[in-house]
């Protein structure tokens, strides 16, 4: 009769770890970081279609990198807690906190559970309304969560491009313009290519703006901060 196999609990976490990893590093990478007005979010993406940067709620913005089935699954489940949790109580309840919590919680039970860990990590980003500070989650395929600060990248070639915008960026907060160029020009470097502005997909949190926050850069506008 063959023994039956063993892998320890130590080694098949590994293993499932490894797993999402390599399916995150596969696609391209998202830059969330702060300026002067609010939050900018930049994606390598090609795509017209297929959004990786979406709006949650009036405050508050979802990115994903990974396996796009995945965290797509992941924004309209945070949509629907988050308009229900307003409707049932009030809208300044719904929180990029809440929100984060609720994706960590959702991620730790696949991966801790299930024999295939979600191939994905995301961003909730909230951005501040006055005097409020900016808030940056990024939630791993294993639910760890970090708050960040100034910047944060997430997919892809991930710490390269957050070695260069270390690098580049400095301690105020630069203007949108500024923003996006830093950007664009961490994703172009560590990808070792020009990057069209018709591949890129901006997004931005607009404190100064009335009512819902988000609202989406057009082409036109990324080529005119790119040659200024």
């Amino acid at each position: 009769m063959p023994m039956p196999y063993y892998v320890s609990p130590e080694q098949m976490m590994q293993d499932k770890a490894e797993y999402a990893r390599k399916g995150i590093a596969k696609g391209r990478s998202i830059i969330a970081m702060e300026y002067d007005e609010g939050v900018l979010l930049t994606a390598d993406n090609p795509s017209a279609s297929l959004h990786k940067v979406s709006e949650i709620y009036d405050c508050i913005a979802f990115a994903g990198a990974g396996k796009y089935s995945e965290f797509e699954n992941l924004r309209k489940a945070g949509i629907r807690h988050a308009d229900l949790k307003g409707f049932m109580y009030s809208r300044e309840d719904v929180t990029g906190r809440s929100l984060a919590n609720g994706y960590s919680q959702s991620l730790g039970t696949v991966f801790s559970q299930e024999a295939k860990p979600l191939e994905v990590e995301i961003l909730v980003v909230q951005v501040g309304v006055g005097a409020q500070p900016n808030e940056i989650y990024r939630i791993s395929f294993d639910g760890s969560i970090i708050d960040e600060r100034n910047f944060s990248v997430i997919g892809g070639k991930a710490d390269a491009v957050q070695a260069v915008l270390k690098e580049k960026s400095s301690n105020e907060p630069p203007s949108l313009a500024a923003a996006l160029v830093l950007c664009v020009a961490a994703l172009e470097q560590t990808a070792a290519l020009k990057l069209p502005p018709e591949g890129l997909e901006v997004a931005v949190l607009d404190r100064t703006r009335v009512g819902r926050k988000f609202r989406r850069v057009p082409v036109q506008d990324i080529r005119r901060f790119l040659s200024t």
